[in-house]
């Protein structure tokens, strides 16, 4: 990514973006540090040379270097491992997006705790100024801190009790009382006619499934077989003229795939919508960071 723009990041209050993107990983400042995400020994080597000019600053370097490798099979994920710089300094820290703050921690698992190509979609959210947002397959609740620095309640569903208890520090950091925001760890599909049948009735609604996962319960999960029955169980709990944030890592659902499939669902339901499709962040090429468009309910 160009200096001048990594320059702007920073001036705007945002010190976790990515710096470079290849067809063998890609390079993320988080904070003071950096985390390469790589395919191989090769793309690797090739993103480390790289770095010298993707510092994001005049004169910058990053305190220490993190690289993770990217497998082909999700039970291969492994958490971050130190390449350079002091093994002594904490796994966790703060990181800002627009003056909001989010902890990382680069020994939690695979993922550190906040998806960098939902920047635009959490300034979005935080824009509409929801009053009750419904935020599924949570994590660590980066669309909720956002809808509640707006003055939005929340409701945050995600299987990860332990996810959702670093949603609530994400919170409190921030200076938001948690007394309106509520964190549900079970299953979406479950958690959503639930709230339908309690009369529960949200502004903005937050899609944002994995690929594959397994419930609770056992249950299989995957994007592309279920997502109309997500999407169906959301509209349930929209209220007209809100908004639902549809996105997905899943390569088959590409933007023009989602809002095909979205029409169909909410023509089942009997909701019409207009469809937005959101620009990527600047710092996300072709290819990279998931696909997500905006159903506005009418």
């Amino acid at each position: 990514m160009p200096a001048e723009r990594c320059q702007a990041l920073l001036a705007s209050g945002t010190n976790a973006f990515r710096l470079g993107s290849g067809p063998g990983g890609w390079v993320e400042r988080l904070g003071e540090d950096v985390l390469i995400s790589h395919k191989g020994e090769a793309a690797l080597a090739e993103l480390l040379a790289g770095m010298t000019d993707r510092g994001g600053a005049p004169g910058w370097s990053p305190a220490r270097i993190f690289t993770r490798y990217l497998p082909r099979k999700n039970a291969e994920r492994v958490p971050p491992v130190l390449h350079h710089g002091d093994p002594a300094l904490p796994s966790k820290f703060v990181v800002a997006e627009s003056g909001v703050r989010y902890e990382i921690d680069l020994a939690a698992g695979y993922s550190h705790g906040l998806f960098l190509d939902q920047r635009l979609n959490r300034a979005k959210l935080r824009a509409l100024k929801p009053r009750r947002v419904l935020n599924t397959f949570a994590y660590t609740c980066s669309f909720s801190v956002v809808a509640a620095l707006a003055g939005a309640e929340t409701v945050s569903i995600d299987l990860s009790r332990k996810s959702l208890d670093r949603g609530l520090h994400n919170l409190r950091l921030n200076g938001v009382d948690p007394a309106k925001h509520r964190f549900l760890a079970d299953d979406a599909l479950e958690v959503l006619p639930r709230l339908d049948a309690a009369g529960e009735r949200f502004d903005a609604i937050i899609l944002d499934p994995p690929t594959f996962s397994r419930g609770a319960n056992g249950r299989r999960w995957q994007v592309e077989e279920h997502f109309e029955d997500l999407l169906g169980a959301a509209l349930e709990l929209a209220l007209p003229h809100g908004s639902i944030l549809l996105s997905t890592n899943c390569k088959a659902l590409d933007p023009a795939v989602l809002e095909r499939r979205a029409r169909a669902c909410a023509k089942s339901r009997r909701r019409s919508a207009t469809y937005l499709h959101p620009a990527p962040p600047e710092d996300f090429p072709p290819g990279h960071g998931s696909s997500a468009i905006w159903m506005l309910l009418r």
